[in-house]
């Protein structure tokens, strides 16, 4: 099989170049699979899939391309550059076909939306939070800003731009910011900052993560490829959770700067609090989606007006089957 992985753009023409070219007769098929961000422990699943050629044995040669912050997932698929991307979250699908891109989520591999906010740790509710500054993304505020409001009683006038650096929090005890409960918080730690974290969706933030989302046109023509994807992907992370060793290597390679440390944590934390395995994945199969989940996200874009119903049909934003007829129990 031989393993391809690359960066954010320079590696995309060999994936161009796999998706072009002819596969031999008895061969596996190629299928390009775009990361949300470089190779993290988050991605797990899909680097232990290859690692391990469970692809391989499901009759794909897949190919991994990390994402990154100069990296729209969804443009490149659109313009033929991935089979599958990876998505941030269902929301963000949705508002991508609203959007008037095709695209709908096959796969949900966390359960869970990994985002928390970080406050310093005399603040022992997320409710204490209503007098405080809070650093989130622009993305935030269509997304998971307007449920924080709605539920707690946030407003927007005590945000301000999250910048990616810590700086701003370490220095204000009045602060808080966004992250990702599987990477923020040892990072803090090691920095000598106590915190208290808060996940959003323990909270009801009703976000899938980790998606796998494909072109309508790709689910129509390659089914059985995006099936065997996602019944891969999923043995993967079954395999990953076991014993991450052979995905951890692979990570390693495409992302040098990961290190052991972060690797163990994120892992860890992803055990911990049932992303991949908990919710409905524990009847229904790791990377399930249902229809009460996806109408529930559905649901809250559209009473915060952050999608319009006219565009796009809750039924048209998910296809449950590649996961229902693939079914891999944690």
């Amino acid at each position: 099989m031989g393993v391809k992985l690359g960066g954010p753009v320079g590696w995309f023409l060999a994936a161009v170049i796999g998706l072009a070219s002819p596969a031999p007769a008895g061969a596996n098929e190629a299928f390009v699979f775009v990361t949300n961000w470089f190779a993290q422990a988050e991605h797990g699943g899909f680097y232990q899939a290859l690692a391990e050629g469970i692809y391989q044995k499901n009759g794909l040669d897949v190919t991994i391309s990390m994402g990154g912050p100069q990296v729209n997932v969804f443009q490149l698929m659109a313009a033929g550059q991935a089979d599958c991307v990876m998505g941030t979250s269902d929301i963000q699908t949705m508002q991508t076909r609203a959007g008037g891109v095709p695209v709908v989520t096959v796969a949900a591999f966390f359960q869970k939306d990994p985002t928390v906010l970080i406050a310093h740790a005399d603040v022992t509710s997320i409710e204490d939070l209503r007098d405080k500054k809070i650093l989130i993304s622009t993305g935030a505020h269509r997304s998971y800003w307007p449920w924080l409001k709605k539920k707690y009683g946030f407003v927007d006038g005590q945000t301000g731009p999250y910048t990616f650096s810590y700086q701003p929090f370490i220095a204000d005890k009045n602060m808080a910011q966004q992250g990702y409960i599987t990477n923020d918080p040892p990072i803090l730690r090691n920095l000598g900052i106590e915190t208290s974290v808060f996940l959003l969706s323990d909270g009801g933030f009703p976000a899938y993560a980790n998606t796998v989302s494909c072109m309508d046109r790709t689910v129509a023509d390659r089914r059985r490829q995006v099936g065997a994807f996602v019944r891969a992907s999923a043995q993967g992370w079954k395999s990953y959770l076991a014993d991450p060793a052979a995905g951890n290597a692979l990570i390693k390679r495409d992302n040098p700067r990961m290190t052991d440390a972060q690797l163990a944590y994120a892992w860890a934390t992803m055990k911990q609090t049932g992303m991949v395995t908990g919710g409905d994945a524990a009847t229904g199969g790791i990377g399930v989606v249902t229809a009460a989940r996806e109408k529930a996200s559905y649901d809250f874009l559209v009473g915060e007006n952050l999608l319009d119903p006219a565009k796009v049909s809750v039924e048209a934003t998910f296809d449950a089957a590649p996961v229902g007829q693939n079914t891999v129990l944690p």
